[in-house]
């Protein structure tokens, strides 16, 4: 275990790879990038980044096995983060690009990722700031500014309300962080969220391994 990478970062083909390990070099950790589901049975924190579409996303875990591994680490107690669009993969169902109007997620939190609405700029790119209430994601810190680029979002519901961590309001109220337990998510990118940012990876790369 002692030889193991501090963060194993999950390539499958749906890019910002090397800046999110870049960022966790940056803080101190060392960090490998896995294409291979069986390397995540012995990784000892889990990073599942992204910027894509959900569905191509999706199918391309299922593809090569991927989706069960994560779910396998997330089950074990790893910690575990997912960004952007490896968060959005977190919930229970995506739109996007979804041949029968919805496809399944990895279920880890309860929702559907849906399409920002018509009343908003879209993309959603850009610096924002996000009402926090969670100090393992992000310590006392109760309003920040963190960079956005995504169409999607989570929605807040009375189903996801005790897993959300940080909201943004965008013309509409959506998720901006959840967590539950060592398992985290967040819709913005840390690594491209300045100090902020990189104080979330250090407090992610704190969290006890399993």
């Amino acid at each position: 275990m002692s030889n193991q990478p501090e963060v194993s970062i999950i390539d499958y083909g749906a890019g910002n790879l090397h800046s999110v390990r870049k960022a966790f070099e940056y803080i101190g950790l060392t960090a490998e990038i896995v294409t291979d589901p069986d390397a995540l049975a012995g990784a000892r924190r889990v990073v599942l980044p992204g910027v894509g579409a959900f569905g191509d996303a999706m199918r391309s875990l299922i593809q090569n096995g991927m989706d069960q591994a994560v779910l396998s680490a997330i089950g074990s107690g790893k910690p575990f983060l997912g960004i952007c669009l490896g968060f959005q993969l977190m919930f229970e169902s995506g739109e996007e690009f979804a041949e029968d109007g919805v496809l399944p997620g990895l279920g880890v939190f309860p929702g559907r990722v849906t399409r920002l609405p018509e009343s908003v700029v879209v993309p959603h790119m850009g610096w924002n700031g996000v009402a926090a209430a969670d100090p393992v994601i992000f310590g006392e810190e109760r309003e920040m500014y963190v960079y956005f680029v995504h169409s999607f979002c989570c929605p807040l519901s009375d189903s996801l309300a005790p897993h959300v961590s940080a909201v943004c309001d965008y013309g509409v109220r959506f998720a901006a962080a959840a967590r539950r337990g060592v398992c985290l998510g967040t819709q913005f990118h840390p690594e491209k969220s300045g100090a902020a940012g990189l104080k979330i990876l250090e407090r992610f790369g704190g969290l006890p391994i399993c």
